[in-house]
């Protein structure tokens, strides 16, 4: 390790030269970018001509009699999660109107995106987005925020069988779907020199985004049981919500305070929660079988909020034992 002397200029900006040796070996000249990356416990990466690689990746599509919107759309968003700068949509025939709306709705849903050409036959998107400049754990808390407000929307459009507040709940998880792209793609384009640093957020918010999903599902069916629903089942549905939502937030600060006590805290919780997820079931039983089935579906994403919770709690005391860190 070599030892650099802080300078600081201008009475205000902290300086440190980069070692020459390894400057001109990764052919970095004066100008040039570099990338700087904040770790968890305050050290830096710094990152050689991370802009000038990146908008080296470019991928084109062929999409000559593909009129599927949805195929479209995944095409363009797999383009984007594996870290392509520039998406091109190309046709021999002029692009249809189908292909035109997938492509917009794609550049207006994902981050960073924009239309830079568009002729009768081609489209082009650009991502304007420096992949060093993401910082994952702002957007992690980002997506828990989301998420949390969801679960708490959930329990009081319960209590006030408030159809527009589900309806809101459900359209939020558009948000959770946008920052797992984005942390999906960043992850992928780093990940080639630094796995070990960025790896902890793609799990993480892979197993957010799950968690995401089942508020939207106890939104949906909740939705479905409202005016069918005694006042004893919606309060029994609303503890459990509770008590799911207690795991998630537990387990996704033992993450932020690194602390395995905590971690092992939300895992011991889960068996509480499969227990109080059972009276949903029992109540179930004595209810209309349309009703039954709905209530159903309502437990089975409350009980796995609160397992996903325990796969983050694991995956938490997994990574802090790696580290080292003291019970």
């Amino acid at each position: 390790m070599e030892i650099r002397k802080v300078q600081v200029t201008g009475g205000a900006s902290f300086i440190v030269s980069l070692p020459k040796a390894w400057a001109k070996k990764q052919g970095i000249k004066k100008n040039d970018k570099v990338g700087i990356i904040v770790k968890r416990d305050g050290s830096l990466i710094i990152m050689p001509k991370i802009s000038k690689e990146y908008e080296k990746r470019r991928k084109e599509f062929d999409i000559n009699g593909i009129e599927n919107e949805n195929y479209i759309f995944r095409l363009l968003l797999g383009a984007y999660i594996m870290g392509y700068n520039i998406i091109v949509v190309k046709s021999r025939e002029r692009i249809k109107p189908s292909v035109r709306s997938a492509t917009r709705y794609f550049t207006k849903t994902a981050i960073g995106l924009e239309i830079i050409e568009e002729t009768k036959d081609t489209i082009v998107i650009k991502d304007f987005l420096n992949p060093s400049e993401l910082p994952f754990e702002k957007a992690i808390r980002r997506i828990v925020s989301i998420i949390d407000s969801m679960h708490e929307d959930n329990i009081l459009a319960l209590r006030n069988k408030d159809e527009k507040l589900f309806s809101d709940v459900i359209a939020r998880d558009d948000d959770i779907d946008r920052m797992h792209w984005l942390i999906s793609r960043q992850y992928n384009i780093l990940s080639k020199s630094f796995e070990d640093e960025t790896a902890n957020y793609s799990i993480m918010s892979k197993i957010l985004e799950r968690i995401g999903d089942h508020a939207v599902r106890i939104a949906k069916y909740s939705m479905k049981v409202l005016k069918t629903m005694d006042e004893e089942i919606t309060e029994i549905i609303v503890e459990t919500e509770k008590m799911a939502t207690g795991i998630f937030k537990s387990s996704i600060q033992s993450f932020f305070d690194k602390s395995l006590e905590k971690a092992n805290e939300s895992i011991e919780r889960i068996k509480e929660l499969i227990n109080a997820c059972t009276k949903i079931s029992n109540a179930a039983l004595q209810q209309e079988s349309a009703t039954a089935i709905y209530l159903g579906y309502i437990e089975e994403s409350i009980r796995r909020t609160g397992e996903y919770s325990g796969d983050l709690a694991e995956y938490v005391i997994n990574r802090l034992i790696e580290e080292d860190t003291k019970p």
